[in-house]
Parts: C-alpha cells; structure tokens; sequence
C-alpha cells in the first residue's frame, strides 16, 4: 500500500466516525421527539459517499448511497421516520461501520506478492476492488493437503500463455465498459431532473398524479438497476483482476530452472583460464516469467565471460596487490518492487577510466579535451562501455576482446524493457547490474505528450513529476540544468526537451514547465515535455517502427479509442543525450521570452478530509500551491481577510454552513473578489445543478462521479 493510500484511509477512518457519530445523534434526539436535522443528516450521507468513493472502497460507498437515498425520500415525503425506518438507516451505519472495520482486519499482501510500483495517478471513478479469496463451496470438507502433499499438473507453456492472453482481453474488454457505466449515471441524472420538472403533476387531476407515480416508480427502478449493475461491474472487475493476476503468477518458475546451468559452466571458465577464483551463486530460488529468465541467459552469459577475462588476475598480479592468491566472482538474484535484480560482480581491477575516455575519444564518442580540462563524469564513461563496438581489451582471445559482449547485454536489457549499469566496487573490482520487471509485458506507463504526440515511459524510471518555474532552469557551461534535493544533499540535473531528444524542433513554451526526472542507473535527466498525463498498468507489446532500429523504443502501448503509444527506452535517451549532449543543449528548451511566474495558489473547499487530502494531493503533484478550507463560509472569511492571494478556488457543493452555490454567489458580488475563477467539483450531476452552478458564474463544473484528474488538471491550466 503506497503512502497516499495510507494517507487516504487514515483521513478516512476519521471522517466516517464523524459522520456515523452525528447521524446517530441526530436519530436518538428524533426519537427523544426533538426536531430531526434531516438536512445535515443527507449532506452527511452524501460527504460520506463521496469520500468512499475517493479511496475506493465501493462496499461502504454503496451502503452510504442507500442511507443517502432514504434520507432523500423523508425529505420528499416519500416516507416517514418511524420505528422501522429508524431501524432501517441504524442497520446501514452498523453496515458501514462493520465495513471499514473489516479493512483493519484485512491481512495484506503476502510477501513476493506485491504489484509492480508505478502508482496509477487517485480518481474518483470506482477502482478495482481488492479481491477477496472466494468462499469454499458448500461440499463435503477436505482434510488440508500439506506441503509436501501438493499436487502437481504438467501443461505446456503455450497453454499457460493462451489462458493469460484470454485473461487480458477479458481486462481490456471490462475497461471498455466504463463509458456505458457513465451512460447509465447520465440516464439516472435526467430522470431525476424529470421527476423534479413533473412535480407540477402532483397538483394536477388523477391522471397527472398517476403519471408522476408512474414516473417515480421508473425513477426508482433505473435508479435500483443502475446500482445492481455498479455493484456487479465492480465485482466482475475484482474477479478479472484476480484471474490476471494469478494467471500471472503461473508463468513464474524458480531462476534455476533456467540460470542454474550457469554455476558449473562459470566453473569450467575459471578452470580454462588458468586462474583460481571462489564462486558464489545466490538467489536462484527467486520467481519470475520463465520468458524473462530465458531471455537473460545470454547476457548473463556474457558478464561472467568479461568477469573471468577482466575481474580474474594471474595469482602473481594480485599478490603483488596484497590480494589474495584467489579471485572472487558472484552471481545474485533479488527480487525488490516487481523487478529482478541480477549482479554479475569480481574483485578484479576494476574498470579502467582512463583507457575507457581513450576508447570513447578514438571511435568519436567523446570530444578530445585538454590537459587542463576535467574528465568526463564516472557515470558516463562508464556507459560507454555498453555501446556496440566498444571494447578496451588489448587482445582479443576466446573470452573478451571481440567488443560484443556488453553491447549484447545492452541490447537484450532494451527488448526485456530494463535496465544495465556498470560501477566500480570497494576497494577494487566491477559490479555489473540488471534490473527487469518480473512479468515480461505488464508494467506501469507514464503517458506524456511531446513534439504533438503521445509518448510512454517506463514507471520503473520515473523518479518524480516536475514542475518548473523557467527561471528555476540554470545554466552550467551553457548547458540548461536543474538543481534538486536527492537523498539529502542537493543534485545537479541537465535538462532536455524531449521533443528535441527525439530530433523534432522544441515546441514554444511559455509559463512553468512540465518536466519528468528519468532515472537511469546513476544518471539522472530532466526531459521536458509538453503535457504529463498519468501512470497506468499495461501491457507492452513489441514493436517495429525505425525508431526501434535506433534503440529508441521498447514497445508500445494500445489505449482505448487511440492510437498506439510508443513507449521509450530511457537507456537509450541517456545514450542519446550523452553523444549530442553540446547540440542539444544549444538547441535550447524550446522556451518563449516570458515573465517567469510562481506557482499558482488554488484553494480547496470541501467539508471531506478524505477529498480534501485526495485533492491536495494530486494538485500539488502539479507544483501548485494548495490552501484547504473545510465549508463556504471558511473559505469566504479567509479569502475576504485580504491574508490570502488566491488564483483559483476549487469547491465541492454540499457543505454546511455554507454551501458552493451560495459561495460562489458570495464571491461573485463581491468586487474586490469576483475575478477569482471557481471551478465546482462534486457528485450533484443533476443538469439543473450543473446549470445553476454555471449561471451563477463558476468557470466550469466538474462531476465526482466521471473525475479524471486530467480533466481538473486540464481545466485549471485552461482557467489559469
């Protein structure tokens, strides 16, 4: 569970029991026969709603809806607060109280079982639901099968791969059916608009009451219909997600049953080179996707060839070193973050930097620099070495010299969509590192835009999202970068437009910048880019453009009702900045002469912590400001205090005290205030709100139920 949703559900936790603790109070007093604060009651239900719905638990969301919906009928006369109602909304606040104690209650996941990182950006929408462990059959009872007692069935991999490919249509087709959910809460909204439009029926003859009973019998059926089938969506969501991911988990073996072949033919090198050398081989018991397992066996290959020809000194070399007579070479798989993680390391001498610069300068991969003139950065030496061609043995003999190994490795890592890094050990030798996401196609996207198209990223890469004022871009040796805080000490980062990367002209940017800092090994780039859109789950499938003939693709990405998204190899981009970086760095960011503004303030107004937190949170991803107020009137006292220099207010509907509309009417007639735009974001999807809420000036209005940040985070850039 990541941070926000942590965050999220502790807001949560706190909020529901204010909310079940006021409604109870309110129905003791009704029963005591004091007035029944009918309104602060709904807006409760309603609040409570819309927070369940922000952190996605759409058990309590659905039980908070029918609580919402009986208090709507006492307000419309449609029934009265007797025993059996009272009984009836007390059962839905056990209902939700029981619950969202069941969430504490939840074991979490089992270790190994963690999802691939890359968080999907919060929404309002429903999200999968957490799969529960289907409830055993009522069947004669089994005695449980111990360990050693499991049983075991041999089917072909192809089997395992047409089940897995039928669990991800399965997928793709259930995520084509959010727009029909949408259609159904649109259908629900105007009939509810009707039945308020037809209230004039009411007063009519007989036959127009019996039209309206009609009309509210249907209002009551669509609206029953549209909750089964939620309910039954999320359901069937939950399933899908189960099916993929253990069909998933079918597909991993043990890394010996594919690399375990590599510790006796490390051995047998050690023993053809005339050296001697203690072997370790640890982590073979890890899983992952037997593709990815097969497909590094012969990169794998390759580093313990360059390990034995360049990490194994002769025994006379490495005591006149004060080593020992012996050498050390080790091969380890860990598993961390959904990604493998194979080392290749030796206690040899370590890269050469010096004859690695010399090789760069000599094939053209480097600029000759002078005497007085500082080396080049550790880092990017050392990526050189991965580079086809590039080879610093003197000779060349069964084992090295050739200059193919680790352009073969390089290349692999490209098609397996991970990661290779080389860096010096202490106090001597190399470690080699790959790192490769344990499924072979399924892993988080970032989607961008850049040079006026869609563009994806590895998540595995994407360090943060940045926001940047231009001013904030410096410029050391006429090279745009960026100074950040990494792991408590200030880091300095060049900064690139990615449409340039790419070999298009920048696109004319002004205003604040969006920027995402790739990390790649131990190098880190700024790429700018036109627009950041959001992290997404999916399957990358190969590709062949000629962009992927330069090693710049990894695959691509199909996305509903678009066209497929390449998805870029961020070694490559760092390869690529790395031998252009002087023109690209004078082709500039693409950048227009404009005044450099901060950051905008936006002021939150919502009576929900959870949506407040929620909101916060995604905002200042963005690099805004943000302010929090809890109701209409909150807001409106700080923002007439004259304290407070506001650019935006984002404001929810129901609130007590004060609700939006009359905010907005409040902000409007206020001179010194008008100007400021307000946006309405809330779960009142009824055209007769959305039309109120316009008229009285807001600048747009956004529903809780369809929320995609994109379009708040669209808007807002659009109102700004």
């Amino acid at each position: 569970m990541n941070e926000l949703r942590q965050e999220l559900l502790a807001a949560f936790e706190v909020e529901h029991r204010e909310h079940l603790e006021a409604i109870r109070a309110a129905l003791l007093a009704a029963e005591r026969g004091e007035p029944f604060e009918l309104r602060d009651a709904f807006r409760r239900a309603h609040s409570l709603k819309g927070a369940a719905r922000a952190v996605d638990l759409p058990a309590v969301e659905e039980r908070a809806h029918r609580l919402e919906a009986r208090f709507a009928r006492l307000g419309e006369g449609d029934a009265t607060l007797d025993a059996a109602m009272l009984d009836a909304l007390r059962g839905e606040l056990d209902g939700i109280e029981d619950e969202v104690a069941g969430l504490a209650a939840a074991p979490g996941p089992a270790p190994g079982q963690e999802g691939i990182p890359g968080p999907r950006p919060p929404s309002f929408e429903h999200g999968t639901a957490e799969a529960a462990e289907p409830a055993p059959a009522a069947a004669a009872p089994r005695p449980p099968a111990s360990a050693a007692a499991a049983e075991y069935l041999r089917l072909p991999t192809t089997q395992v791969e047409a089940v897995a490919d039928a669990a991800r249509l399965v997928a793709e087709a259930l995520a084509r059916q959010g727009g029909l959910a949408a259609g159904w809460r649109s259908v629900e909204a105007g009939l509810r608009g009707l039945r308020r439009s037809a209230a004039v029926l009411r007063r009519a003859d007989a036959a127009g009451r019996a039209m309206a009973a009609d009309l509210d019998a249907l209002v009551q059926q669509v609206a029953r219909l549209g909750r089964d089938q939620r309910a039954t969506a999320a359901a069937v969501e939950a399933a899908s997600t189960a099916l993929r991911q253990r069909v998933e988990r079918l597909t991993l073996v043990p890394a010996e049953t594919v690399l375990g072949s590599l510790a006796p033919m490390l051995r047998e090198l050690v023993r053809e080179s005339g050296r001697t050398a203690t072997l370790e081989v640890a982590g073979l018991e890890v899983q992952a996707d037997r593709a990815v397992l097969q497909a590094l066996k012969d990169p794998v290959t390759h580093l313990l060839r360059n390990a034995v020809s360049h990490g194994l000194e002769l025994p006379a070399e490495r005591a006149a070193q004060g080593k020992p007579a012996e050498g050390s070479i080790a091969l380890r798989l860990a598993t961390s973050g959904g990604m493998l993680r194979l080392s290749v390391s030796d206690d040899g001498p370590g890269p050469d930097l010096a004859r690695i610069e010399a090789t760069g300068v000599a094939r053209g991969l480097l600029p000759p620099r002078r005497a007085d003139q500082p080396p080049p950065p550790e880092d990017r030496l050392l990526a050189l070495v991965f580079e086809p061609g590039f080879s610093t043995a003197a000779t060349v003999d069964r084992l090295s010299g050739r200059g193919i190994g680790l352009s073969v490795v390089a290349e692999a890592m490209r098609r397996l969509r991970g990661t290779v890094s080389m860096r010096p050990r202490q106090p001597c030798g190399t470690e080699i590192e790959l790192a490769v996401p344990l499924s072979a196609a399924r892993q988080p996207v970032l989607l961008m835009e850049a040079a006026g198209q869609s563009w994806g990223l590895p998540g595995r890469v994407v360090e943060r999202l940045l926001r940047l004022r231009p001013d904030a871009v410096e410029s050391v040796e006429g090279r745009p970068v960026l100074r950040i805080e990494s792991g408590g000490r200030d880091v300095i980062v060049p900064v690139v437009n990615l449409g340039s990367l790419l070999g298009h002209a920048a696109t004319p940017a002004g205003g604040p910048l969006q920027a995402v800092l790739l990390c790649s090994g131990t190098r880190r780039l700024a790429l700018v880019v036109e627009q950041l859109r959001e992290v997404r789950t999916l399957d990358v499938e190969s590709v062949d453009v000629t962009l992927a003939e330069a090693g710049l693709v990894t695959g691509a990405v199909a996305l509903e009702g678009e066209a497929p998204v390449v998805v870029l190899s961020p070694e490559a981009l760092v390869s690529r900045w790395l031998r252009q970086e002087g023109p690209l760095a004078a082709a500039g960011l693409g950048l227009v002469a404009a005044e450099a503004a901060p950051g905008a303030t936006i002021l939150v107004v919502d009576d929900s912590i959870t949506t407040r937190t929620l909101e916060k949170s995604i905002l200042e991803a963005q690099g805004f400001r943000v302010l929090l107020s809890v109701d209409g009137l909150d807001a409106l006292n700080r923002l007439r205090s004259g304290d407070l220099l506001v650019d935006l207010v984002v404001a929810d509907v129901e609130m007590p005290r004060m609700d939006g509309f009359a905010l907005l009417q409040a902000l409007k007639n206020d001179p010194r205030l008008a100007a400021i735009p307000v946006i309405l974001m809330t779960s009142r999807a009824d055209p007769e709100d959305v039309r109120r809420g316009l008229e009285l000036g807001a600048g747009a209005y956004i529903t809780k139920q369809k929320f995609d940040q994109r379009e708040l985070l669209a808007t807002i850039g659009q109102m700004l």
